[in-house]
């Protein structure tokens, strides 16, 4: 596998500040809780039938650690769908955070190894699988999978870095905010100018994911195409090995 080395990113990291592009305004946060935290001390019997439906499904084990297409059979269900949003600075690294819908608080952000540029060069190649990695854990700790703080991340078989899990910050809450009319959809927003990149701007890509859990060590987000349109496809894969 081809390697290059990276020191973890600290999500209190920024580029340089710059003056050239109006800032992007900040948005009074009406964004909702997710309704798994919502419900999560009402454990309803239609709660434990959906997690034994979860369970059920077929675990994904990846062929150098991850996959390299749909499985045959696979079908789109609105039950297992989430919403997902790249974004970052053109020339800072990208970011990936999941929500119920866009209307909802998000449930994962994770700072990726990677720049945003890059990111956009590989997804203009029509393919991009993105794996993140870390070690499994001993059978008694609990510690559930998306709430690994540290990731090892690998795109299209190449290792670029770390990846760290973070709360979600003021500015990715005004992000979210911003975006919260959005389904899917990718463009540029005005710049930060408390913490704005190199180039002012701030590029995101939303979209609508499969999630597949396989086991209590494996999740699969599959990106889904509006309407079946070809585009480019990406698929970000989760793994305790």
């Amino acid at each position: 596998m081809e390697e290059t080395k990276s020191d973890p990113p600290t999500p209190s990291s920024s580029a340089s500040p710059s003056n050239t592009s109006p800032a992007l305004p900040r948005q009074p946060v009406s964004l909702i809780q997710p309704s798994q935290k919502r419900n999560k001390n009402n454990k309803t019997k239609v709660l434990r039938v959906f997690r034994s439906v979860f369970r059920s499904l077929p675990i994904i084990t990846p062929a150098c650690k991850m996959p390299v297409s749909l499985p045959d059979g696979h079908k789109s269900s609105s039950n297992n769908r989430v919403t997902g949003t790249l974004f970052g600075y053109r020339k800072g690294r990208v970011s990936f955070s999941i929500q119920e819908n866009p209307r909802c608080l998000p449930n994962l952000v994770v700072e990726l190894a990677m720049q945003t540029n890059a990111l956009q060069k590989e997804m203009s190649s029509g393919m991009v699988r993105i794996a993140l990695e870390c070690e499994k854990r001993q059978e008694k700790d609990k510690t559930r999978l998306m709430e690994e703080p540290l990731w090892t991340m690998y795109c299209n078989g190449k290792k670029n870095g770390y990846g760290v899990k973070r709360e979600a910050t003021d500015e990715d809450l005004n992000v979210m905010e911003v975006l919260k009319a959005v389904s899917m959809g990718a463009g540029v927003l005005p710049g930060n100018s408390e913490s704005e990149g190199p180039d002012g701007e701030m590029a995101y890509m939303r979209a609508h994911f499969d999630r597949v859990v396989g086991s209590k060590d494996s999740e699969t987000l599959y990106m889904l195409s509006p309407d079946g349109n070809t585009g480019p496809e990406l698929s970000i894969f989760f793994v305790r090995i």
